[in-house]
């Protein structure tokens, strides 16, 4: 399915739901950006253990992490939720990435600040598909090659030509007329 096919507008078929849901909003870019906030809240609060090593990433930004991450996520599900907002969310996305840097352990290690970056970029750049249109014209006939009319090869000639008009004196001297700046 290619990025300009329509998605359906009639009432989907229960298995078609989702696909149809997803198709109507940023679906990927909410994703990435959620999946961008939990390494960068989880890590300065975490520890792994290795036998009887306990190693542990807490920082003293700790708190200022988890709210990049909290806030990340709400936005990827701002994201999904309300679409209208999609290109706030993204910038919003990307500044909170480029801010988890310095502040939760180099972005989650990199791998939230690149899935953070990435959801923010695709959530600011998705756009809606447009509204089919509906016309109550039959279809046009086919081309035979020819013109119809005798008229219609004049007319497709002068087509790009606008009109020319001759400048009179009550144009010249009128204000507020075509060339008057003010």
């Amino acid at each position: 399915m290619s990025a300009e096919t329509l998605a359906s507008r009639e009432v989907p078929k229960k298995e078609n739901r989702f696909k149809v849901w997803r198709q109507t909003r940023p679906f990927w870019a909410g994703l990435f950006t959620m999946l961008g906030g939990v390494p960068i809240a989880y890590l300065p609060y975490g520890d792994m253990r290795l036998g009887n090593v306990t190693i542990a990433m807490a920082t003293t930004a700790g708190a200022g992490a988890l709210i990049i991450g909290v806030l990340l996520i709400t936005l990827g599900l701002t994201m999904w939720f309300q679409p209208v907002v999609r290109v706030f969310a993204g910038v919003a996305a990307i500044v909170l990435a480029l801010v988890s840097i310095p502040v939760s352990n180099f972005g989650g290690f990199l791998v939230g600040f690149l899935f953070a970056l990435i959801g923010g970029a695709l959530s600011a750049s998705w756009a809606p598909a447009p509204e089919p249109e509906e016309t109550d014209e039959p279809a046009e006939a086919e081309y035979d090659g020819g013109p119809a009319h005798e008229d219609e090869t004049e007319t497709v000639m002068t087509a790009g030509v606008p009109d020319q008009r001759e400048a009179t004196e009550t144009s010249i001297d009128a204000k507020g007329g075509r060339n008057s700046a003010g």
